[in-house]
């Protein structure tokens, strides 16, 4: 009988200051539920909170504060974290004080804690609640010493709504739906998903602000220009080396300097040698005594072979009369690149007289990294600028080893110069198109760049517009191949998007980008 009745005594004294639904739970055990009225609650998040302080109109020195927490089912939630303080802001010279409640769980879903006010005055409340990672409620009160109670000023929204902001002005923030104190329009909700992933949302007249377009992911036909450096070369096939089989004389030379033009057919030089007059003197008489044809072949074959031509022996057998110094003929149109003769000059057979170059058709040798060798194939298209004039060209050949100092493969080109404006020893500006089919592209204005990041922000609709991390291949200088992140046909930002990046930076931390 003695300890009921000090149980009684005790709900007795509870009654009197208002916690009389502490004390029900702690009458009814651990498990009970205490009977708060459901008014009393304020949902946030996903919990159900009521707070209460004693007395319940604070004053300087010791106060207590009770809080308990629900889940949306109504049920005591168990080992939460809870955390309260109160902040008198700083006034003149005065610093601002704290008010820090000493928080403990005195029974299942109920927390209870002291607190002191150092002064009297107006003390803002803000208490956070807390159940593992995943919820977390933050909520701010009114309390003063000059009135009753504790007032609710802001409190996390319901469900997924972490706050509500301006579409126009995102630094307003708000627990609750309303209205923008600056320019008077609707809040939006942001979502936690929306904080954890960048997204921000923006009405119409933002969009336009800032100059926001959106386009779209497009699969089209695809070409990768490859640019590189190159130097025209003379086309080693259309070079010629002048030698004769006979010992001789220079006569008169008309190939007399380096870079001459000689046509084909044009005489290079008349040459004077016992030996070529001798076995001119055989096909003559093979001729005039009527030998057999056999013979008469041989003859003219012979002297074919020493580098006479065709006209030239149909020359002679109609003169009937050798030639003390024979001419030699440019089999080919080309430039003297090399003479080692003059007039007078006594040669050996073999000997190296001339050297000419056909330069209708030249060589252009540039060199590519190793990256682009999968993009290059012989018989490719490309063009080559050289002072201003833009030529058509061909890739010849791909060297089939690398250069061990530099780590690039030559590229040989051909290209057709009639008029011979590309002269060898020129510098040239070489464009290869690499033809890639059909590929997913995006605007390279549509991608930011963060480090070793690319983000690019898509259009999910109704204002909201949420950064993607995308994985990208190559790029022409406008469009760019998209191989990760997005799908054909899905809206994104191609202009504006570096101020949504900012306000989405802002929002969701720097560790998103």
């Amino acid at each position: 009988m003695k300890k009921i009745l000090t149980a009684l005594a005790c709900a007795a004294a509870l009654v009197g200051y208002g916690l009389w639904p502490y004390a029900n739970g702690l009458w009814h055990g651990a498990q009970s539920v205490s009977k708060v009225d459901s008014d009393k609650f304020i949902s946030a998040g996903a919990f159900q909170i009521a707070v209460s302080v004693n007395p319940e109109k604070p004053r300087v020195g010791k106060n207590e504060i009770f809080i308990e927490v629900r889940d949306a089912e109504g049920r005591a939630v168990q080992g939460a974290i809870v955390r309260a303080v109160g902040e008198m802001g700083a006034m003149g010279t005065m610093p601002a004080m704290y008010a820090q409640a000493d928080i403990r769980e005195v029974s299942p879903g109920q927390y209870q804690g002291d607190f002191d006010l150092p002064m009297g005055g107006a003390w803002p409340f803000a208490i956070d609640v807390a159940k593992g990672e995943s919820q977390h409620v933050d909520l701010s009160f009114d309390l003063a010493t000059s009135r009753k109670g504790i007032r609710l000023s802001t409190a996390t929204p319901v469900g997924d709504v972490a706050y509500h902001t301006c579409s126009m002005h995102p630094s307003v923030k708000r627990a609750t739906p309303g209205t923008c104190p600056i320019c008077g329009m609707n809040l939006v909700p942001v979502t936690h998903e929306d904080i954890r992933t960048g997204s921000v949302v923006l009405s119409q007249g933002r969009r336009q602000m800032i100059g926001v377009r959106v386009g779209h992911v497009e699969r089209r036909t695809f070409s990768v220009p490859i640019i590189l450096q190159g130097k025209i070369q003379h086309d080693e096939r259309r070079r010629s080396d002048i030698s004769l089989r006979f010992d001789g004389w220079v006569g008169k030379l008309n190939a007399n300097f380096e870079g001459k033009f000689i046509a084909k057919g044009e005489v290079l030089f008349t040459v004077y040698s016992p030996e070529l007059l001798a076995l001119q003197d055989e096909y003559i008489d093979s001729i005039r005594n009527k030998h057999s044809l056999r013979l008469q072949v041989a003859a003219r074959k012979r002297l074919l072979l020493w580098g006479l031509q065709p006209k030239q022996l149909d020359e002679l057998a109609r003169r009937d009369k050798s030639q003390d110094y024979v001419p030699i003929l440019a089999t080919a149109d080309g430039v003297v690149v090399n003479k080692t003769i003059v007039a007078g000059a006594a040669f050996k057979k073999g000997e190296p007289l001339l050297q000419l170059v056909d330069l209708s058709t030249v060589w252009v040798e540039a060199y590519a990294y190793a990256q682009d060798l999968d993009l290059l194939a012989p018989e490719m298209a490309a063009s080559i600028e050289v002072s201003g004039r833009v030529i058509p060209a061909t890739v010849l050949q791909l060297d089939p080893f690398l250069n061990e100092h530099s780590r690039t493969v030559r590229v040989r080109l051909e290209a057709e110069n009639p008029k011979g404006l590309l002269r060898p020893g020129l510098f040239a500006e070489v464009t290869l198109l690499a033809n890639l089919g059909e590929l997913p592209l995006i605007p390279e204005d549509a991608v930011l760049v963060s480090g070793q990041k690319r983000f690019v922000f898509v259009d999910r609709g109704e204002g909201r517009l949420q950064p993607v991390k995308v994985r990208l291949g190559y790029s022409d200088g406008e469009y760019v191949v998209v191989r990760e992140g997005l799908s054909v046909g899905d809206a994104i930002v191609v202009s504006g998007n570096f101020l949504i990046a900012a306000e989405s930076k802002l929002k969701s931390g720097i560790e998103q980008w």
